[in-house]
């Protein structure tokens, strides 16, 4: 059984920058696709990254540019790099995994097999 473990948010000012990990384990296929995304009350859970096991990444248009994923396969981590905070960034993060599909369709479909608990971002001065 696959488990995610996310770690890193909290309150930032706009403009800071934080960065949320999650580590992964229990993967039972060489390939496998972990996404980041995001969810504020009384909104659909979006997809704001996703990369795969070989390094391939998707970005949605609204963290293009300021957002960066990566991963570390020694520690069978993920990490999102967050850059020029937005108060409109602030959400409840979710780690998610999937071995069945590509990173846009997670992304975009929102197609996963396993959450993770999910971490407060709050953007605010």
């Amino acid at each position: 059984q696959v488990q995610l473990v996310e770690s890193g948010g909290g309150l930032v000012q706009p403009g800071g920058s934080l960065r949320l990990s999650c580590a992964a384990s229990g993967f039972t296929s060489d390939y496998y696709v972990i996404g980041w995304f995001r969810q504020v009350p009384g909104k659909e859970r979006e997809g704001v990254s996703c990369i795969n096991s070989d390094g391939s990444t998707y970005y949605s248009d609204s963290v293009k540019g300021r957002f960066t994923i990566s991963r570390d396969n020694a520690k069978n981590t993920v990490y999102l790099q967050m850059n020029s905070l937005e108060p409109d960034d602030t959400a409840v993060y979710y780690c998610a995994a999937d071995s069945w599909t590509s990173v846009r369709t997670m992304c975009v479909m929102t197609v996963v097999a396993s959450w993770g608990q999910g971490t407060q971002v709050t953007v605010s001065s």
